[in-house]
Order: C-alpha cells, then sequence, then structure tokens
C-alpha cells in the first residue's frame, strides 16, 4: 500500500470530497471495503480497465496530522493480456495519474521526489 500526502495547505477531504464516487468513477464499481490503520479503503475487486486486477483507494486517517491517500493498484501480468487489453494499457497509466493527480494536488514528478526524500530521510546515519 502506497500513501501520499497532499500538497502543501491542502487536505484530501477538500480535494476529493466523496471518495466513494470518484474511485467509481476512475476505475468502476466498488465492491467491498477494507481496513488498513484503522480506515476503511474502498476495493474494486473488478475494475473498468482489464490491465487492473484490483484497487485498494480511501483516505488514510492519522490522529493529529493530515489525512493521506492510501492506494494499491494490482495489475495483470502482461503476458496474461490480449493484444485488445494490451492498447487499454496507456489508458490505465493515464487513470491511475489524473486520479493521483486530483487527490493529491501533484503531479508524477512531484511525487516521485517527495517519495526519494522520505527514503531519504529515513535512511540510517552511519
Amino acid at each position: 500500500m502506497k500513501e501520499y500526502k497532499m500538497r502543501r495547505g491542502e487536505t484530501l477531504e477538500e480535494r476529493i470530497p466523496d471518495m466513494e464516487a470518484t474511485v467509481e468513477e476512475y476505475f468502476g464499481s466498488i465492491s467491498d471495503t477494507m481496513e488498513y490503520k484503522d480506515s476503511e479503503l474502498y476495493v474494486v475487486e473488478e475494475p473498468d480497465n482489464p490491465v487492473f486486477q484490483r484497487i485498494v483507494a480511501g483516505a488514510v486517517t492519522y490522529s493529529g496530522k493530515k489525512d493521506r491517500l492510501g492506494v494499491e493498484f494490482e495489475e495483470r501480468d502482461p503476458t496474461e493480456l490480449g493484444p485488445d487489453d494490451l492498447e487499454a494499457a496507456g489508458d490505465a497509466v493515464d487513470a491511475k495519474n489524473d486520479f493521483l493527480l486530483e487527490a493529491t494536488g501533484r503531479d508524477a514528478k512531484s511525487r516521485r521526489d517527495s517519495m526519494k526524500r522520505a527514503v531519504e530521510d529515513d535512511a540510517p546515519d552511519y
């Protein structure tokens, strides 16, 4: 499960007031929910895009901190996909990036940079 922070001064609630509807809009019907760090996330067992096998997304709440977006994209093995399904791969990447941009206000490059900084901050000093 990856967790994403919002841009400075913004909250997930402000960016996506109705998480359930937004997840369904991007990925398909929600079939279940699951617990993660005392938060309830939405599960799409049969996403609209055939490249995805399963998607979990929702707000991860922390006491005294801003909520974060928790997501897990399970993708099918490319060898299992037919030619038509492979054409949907570009749409799958666009759906992921558009959803993450709407939720966090950060594009792919700034999300990568933020994750690199987080890893560097957690590195042990020798």
